[in-house]
């Protein structure tokens, strides 16, 4: 075997490994959620778990991204099963990989702390916008099934904090995008923090 076929498998095989360890912390982090019922009802809860994704979309690339999204829920479903008919998992797998996959294409085209910076904050807008549609036709509809929940209960859990929230698509807006992007922004905050000492075990 030619020294650069022995290279690409070794940079393969990193690339791997990178991309399982960073799902598994992925698959972890997903379980360490709190809410926020100051801002948002009590059933939306913050969590990091996209933080490895977007670690893998800078230092990997963007498919390693959506990779570690996809692998994580895939985790989730095995270990801990769904309560939402998937629909939870798939909401999850969508918009994380929205958030890396636009976050690290901007990235690769350019490789720079600013470009980075643009492209995590493009990616976390996205995400934020691709919530409100996908939340309104797919997600609350089934929760609404799946938990036996009607809807104007939902909405009214909304309007304890805000009462002029009288329709899915306000709550979803005034609530749900912003606290998607802060969400999204939570995790380019951590992971400028914690990039450049974890690099040496992301890269070769």
């Amino acid at each position: 075997m030619s020294q650069s076929n022995v290279s690409a498998s070794r940079n393969r095989t990193h690339k791997l490994t990178v991309t399982a360890m960073l799902s598994a912390v992925a698959f972890i982090l997903m379980f360490i959620e709190f809410p926020i019922p100051a801002l948002i009802p009590s059933f939306v809860k913050m969590d990091i778990s996209d933080l490895p994704e977007l670690l893998a979309a800078f230092s990997l690339g963007p498919i390693y991204g959506v990779a570690v999204t996809f692998l994580k829920n895939l985790l989730h479903i095995v270990f801990k099963g769904t309560s939402s008919a998937y629909v939870g998992e798939l909401c999850n797998f969508l918009l994380g990989a929205v958030f890396s996959l636009a976050a690290g294409f901007i990235y690769q085209r350019k490789k720079s702390r600013k470009s980075a910076l643009v492209g995590a904050i493009i990616g976390a807008a996205l995400m934020a916008i691709v919530s409100v549609p996908l939340n309104y036709f797919v997600v609350y509809p089934a929760y609404v099934v799946c938990y036996g929940m009607p809807l104007e209960a939902i909405i009214g859990m909304y309007q304890a904090i805000l009462p002029s929230a009288d329709s899915l698509i306000k709550c979803l807006t005034i609530f749900n995008m912003p606290f998607t992007f802060c969400k999204g922004m939570l995790d380019v905050l951590l992971c400028f923090l914690i990039y450049k000492p974890l690099s040496p075990l992301l890269h070769k």
